[in-house]
């Protein structure tokens, strides 16, 4: 009677199925727990006669060892399951980590070039680390002109007998331009972000890095018209529609006739205030038609073409935007500060 009680056990164990670890749990309640189906047939092997016992004994262990193997089997399965399921990130940090936020350098100069790029400007950069040649002579400057003095210019390298080759941190984004040019035959229309450096004292207002974006086009028949109707549309897509722009006569080296451009001021409407200083009038860049000695330099011919260029400061933009007093903040990473943008974007 034992006999075939072990045997309907053994044929019932090597079938068992479950669909979780709690089916499971009761499935070796069932069989192996202290009130199980095992520990009961344990129990009855004391009435079994003696010279069955070796028998029944062997069997019951054959149950047991069954039981326990078919049990295991069934939790590693379940354990394969909820793995395959399991979706959850081991290279993660233990800790939340909350999400970041673009830069206000970044947002600004992101919106400033999608503006020219609807304009039919293409974006281009080139080295930090340039020749003079390239930063300084083929855009016109004078050899003894003081942006190349050591007290503006950060040198890398110097050569005694040919300053063109000294190897400098580029101060203007311009180097990009004449780049461009000597490789490059018109029509050219571009736009050159990049960061800069300058040997000025850190404060507040001045930093000896900061952010430029400078803009030409070259070609046949470009006047300072194009130049001025380019930038007021930039001003009224970056500030609002009711953004007027004033031209002021200036001096740049690569470019003659130049300018400054100013902006009426977005904060008090042209009215005067202490950010425009009472004049109603912010400056936010340079510009001026391209100086045919830079043209000559770079290979094209100032006969055929004529061009124009306009070069900002980011910071000094984002400053207006977002009324920064302290230029320093945005090279501090200040969390605080930063996250004060999360939602400019």
């Amino acid at each position: 009677m034992i006999l075939e009680k072990i045997e309907e056990l053994l044929k019932e164990v090597s079938s068992l199925k479950a669909k979780n670890a709690e089916d499971i749990e009761q499935l070796r309640l069932k069989y192996l727990g202290k009130k199980g189906e095992i520990t009961a047939l344990m129990a009855d092997f004391r009435s079994v006669p003696a010279d069955q016992k070796k028998t029944v004994g062997i069997k019951i262990n054959e149950l047991k060892q069954l039981t326990q193997q078919k049990i295991n089997e069934l939790k590693e399965l379940n354990q394969e399951a909820e793995d395959e399921n399991d979706d959850t990130d081991l290279t993660r940090s233990a800790y939340p980590i909350k999400l970041g936020t673009r830069h206000p350098l970044t947002i600004v100069r992101n919106e400033i070039i999608e503006i020219f790029q609807r304009m039919g400007f293409t974006l281009a950069k080139g080295p930090e680390i340039d020749d003079d040649l390239h930063v300084f002579t083929k855009l016109n400057f004078a050899a003894d002109h003081p942006a190349r003095d050591m007290q503006d210019t950060f040198f890398v390298e110097t050569n005694p007998n040919d300053v063109t080759k000294n190897i400098i941190l580029r101060s203007h984004t311009s180097n990009d331009q004449s780049r461009i040019m000597e490789h490059q035959q018109p029509p050219i229309r571009v736009i050159c972000p990049g960061r800069v450096y300058r040997n000025e004292a850190i404060s507040a207002r001045a930093h000896c890095f900061f952010h430029q974006l400078e803009g030409l086009y070259v070609d046949k028949g470009v006047s300072f018209t194009d130049l001025k109707q380019v930038l007021l549309t930039f001003a009224r897509e970056l500030f609002g529609s009711d953004t007027k722009i004033r031209l002021r006569p200036s001096y740049f080296p690569f470019t003659e006739p130049s300018a400054e451009m100013d902006i009426s001021c977005h904060i008090c409407g042209g009215k005067g205030c202490a950010f425009c200083k009472y004049t109603g009038w912010v400056e936010i860049l340079g510009c001026g038609m391209v100086d045919p000695n830079v043209l000559e330099a770079c290979g094209i011919d100032s006969k055929v073409y004529t061009g124009y260029a306009f070069g900002l400061g980011i910071e000094r933009i984002t400053n207006l935007k977002y009324q920064v007093a302290d230029l320093r903040m945005f090279s501090e990473n200040d969390v605080r500060f930063l996250r004060e943008f999360e939602s400019a974007y």
